[in-house]
């Protein structure tokens, strides 16, 4: 059942919010989510990339019910979806994929137009499918850590952004406490991190790099748009 009207926070209540959700561990905000929140209200998406199993487990552990969003762009690696396949088949995910409209993929691959437009290429393929769904509910969940991008160092656990609240369960997580959970659970990273890619978006514009900086190879650019 999806949300039957978007519900508004003020900035009282997101300050409250994080105040709690601070002093919690990763596991422990999850939990608490689902006390404060229905199961109806909340989204989750997932880019099934470098380390995702690291958050799906946790969410596979405490509500198998949650819905996970995939963003198919068409342009993904075929190693991203055997990854993809791969996870919701270990941790028995509830995994939906959405796509752009047909004729707009379409247009963007005769087009090309990742080489001279990425911002316009990930608008069509990447925003405007999710914002078609984001209309339905309250809550968007999302692996983000702030040690990836300058911008993400900026972002707090619990932020209003366009018209949803966005929640962050990962964002104080360091690096070295991402790779100890990794380890110690022995989850399996996606198959291209061998090769040297650390982040992994779509096949045209990734390449190996140290972080993100293989993303959009040669260009400023450092976010696809979904989390600006």
């Amino acid at each position: 059942m999806l949300v039957e009207s978007k519900r508004q926070y003020t900035t009282k209540e997101i300050q409250a919010l994080n105040h709690k959700y601070r002093k919690l561990s990763v596991c422990q905000r999850i939990e608490e989510l689902y006390r404060d929140f229905d199961l109806s209200e909340i989204m989750l998406t997932s880019s099934f990339a470098a380390t995702s199993a690291f958050l799906l487990k946790i969410f596979s552990d405490i509500n198998k019910d949650q819905i996970v969003y995939f963003i198919d762009t068409g342009y993904h690696f075929e190693e991203t979806l055997e990854y993809k396949k791969q996870l919701t088949r270990t941790y028995g995910l509830n995994v939906k994929s959405i796509r752009a409209l047909k004729e707009e993929h379409d247009f963007t691959t005769k087009d090309e137009t990742w080489r001279k437009n990425p911002d316009f290429c990930c608008s069509i393929n990447k925003v405007k499918p999710l914002e078609r769904i984001k209309q339905d509910y309250n809550i968007w969940v999302s692996g983000l850590m702030k040690w990836q991008s300058d911008h993400r160092q900026t972002l707090d656990i619990f932020e209003n952004r366009n018209d949803i609240l966005k929640f962050y369960p990962l964002l104080d997580v360091t690096k070295e406490e991402r790779d100890a959970f990794i380890q110690k659970h022995e989850l399996p990273f996606h198959p291209l991190v061998a090769k040297g890619y650390h982040s992994i978006g779509c096949s045209h514009c990734t390449v190996p790099g140290k972080d993100r900086s293989g993303r959009w190879n040669n260009n400023p650019k450092t976010e696809c748009g979904l989390h600006l």
